[in-house]
């Protein structure tokens, strides 16, 4: 009897899916848009922290697939930025 080999298609172990891919983009733009502003009740000056950046860089540090991270610091910062002046995110009143 002959033993017959099957083709078995391998993933390669770096590759996303371009869902995925596209998945981790549109969550990095939400989370980087995220600020807590901390201010007074006597009207003196917002405080605002970017709470989003922060958390967003340390997933983009801790991702699994590290192709892509020049990429994802680079939506974060954008995303950083449009969150600061739409003024997205928790505003803390003390």
């Amino acid at each position: 009897m002959a033993k017959t080999k099957k083709n078995v298609k391998k993933r390669a172990s770096n590759s996303e899916l371009d869902s995925v891919y596209l998945l981790k983009i549109v969550l990095y733009l939400i989370i980087g848009a995220q600020w807590v502003r901390f201010s007074s009740a006597s009207g003196t000056g917002a405080i605002p922290v970017p709470v989003g950046f922060i958390i967003g860089i340390l997933f983009a540090a801790h991702d699994h697939f590290k192709i892509d991270r020049k990429i994802e610091f680079a939506v974060l910062l954008v995303a950083m930025l449009v969150g600061f002046f739409a003024q997205v995110g928790v505003f803390i009143n003390y």
